[in-house]
């Protein structure tokens, strides 16, 4: 069929914008698929899932169904992390629950020297995580592998920075957008209100982090002081908290206690 066929039914559907996305990045348009599509869309499918990427901090994603979409939110987190390693050489860096990955390949990506393994318990978001890294040629750099942050002896090696955008959401929160619920829900939810990946994280991964090191955590909306009270009351050390483009406070930054 004709693109200006497909644009006006996916515009229908959704919106022009959203319509433009799709036509400039799918090949082979035919009406099943332009219905499909606009089906999807109706039911509140985020563009990225259709189209399978995401652009994040400058960079392309592939993403599916597998994975949590990357998100401009999260771009805080890498910033405060490339902010702080000015003086840092040749960083080691740990990603807990990597999804795709966008997070440890941006970070090694824009710090010179920078090193890094993401983990993750989903063998499907890991098979994603590869694909991007290897998509962007960063494969001597970064490690996908399987392993779970519940573990305290998942490593037996240090790491100079730790980053984690993990689930936490409360399980019965209903402020979760419609394009949310076509992310997989275990990227998303979190027993103990929303706090149990953090209580988790807060009492192992000190065993992973260099004495000097820090911990950077991407939080929910009206989280700060519960997760900063969770990692205070586990022995470490609060430095500071940013703020995303929107002015929610986004990112903890934590060390260890000395």
């Amino acid at each position: 069929m004709k693109i200006n066929q497909a644009f006006e039914i996916l515009s229908h559907a959704s919106n022009p914008h959203d319509a433009r996305v799709i036509i400039e990045n799918t090949k082979n348009f035919s009406l099943i698929k332009t219905l499909y599509m606009a089906h999807a869309l109706k039911k509140g499918v985020p563009v990225a899932k259709l189209i399978h990427q995401k652009w994040f901090y400058g960079l392309k994603f592939y993403t599916n169904k597998n994975t949590l979409d990357p998100r401009p939110d999260t771009e805080s987190l890498v910033y405060a992390v490339i902010n702080d390693c000015d003086s840092k050489k040749d960083p080691a860096i740990l990603d807990l629950g990597t999804g795709t990955g966008c997070i440890i390949s941006a970070l090694v990506k824009n710090i010179q020297g920078a090193t890094g393994i993401g983990i993750d318990c989903s063998r499907k978001a890991l098979k994603v995580a590869k694909k991007n890294v290897r998509d962007l040629g960063i494969s001597d750099k970064v490690q996908i592998i399987k392993k779970d942050f519940n573990n305290p002896a998942s490593f037996n090696k240090k790491f100079d920075i730790i980053v984690s955008n993990p689930p936490y959401i409360a399980f019965k929160d209903k402020r979760v957008n419609i394009g949310a619920t076509h992310d997989p829900k275990i990227a998303l939810y979190a027993k103990n209100n929303g706090l149990a990946a953090y209580e988790s994280i807060a009492n192992n991964a000190k065993n992973w982090l260099n004495d000097d090191g820090k911990i950077y955590l991407e939080i929910g909306k009206g989280q700060f002081l519960r997760v900063k009270k969770v990692f205070t009351n586990t022995g470490w050390e609060f430095i500071r908290a940013e703020k995303d483009l929107s002015g929610i406070i986004r990112c903890l930054v934590f060390e260890k206690q000395s």
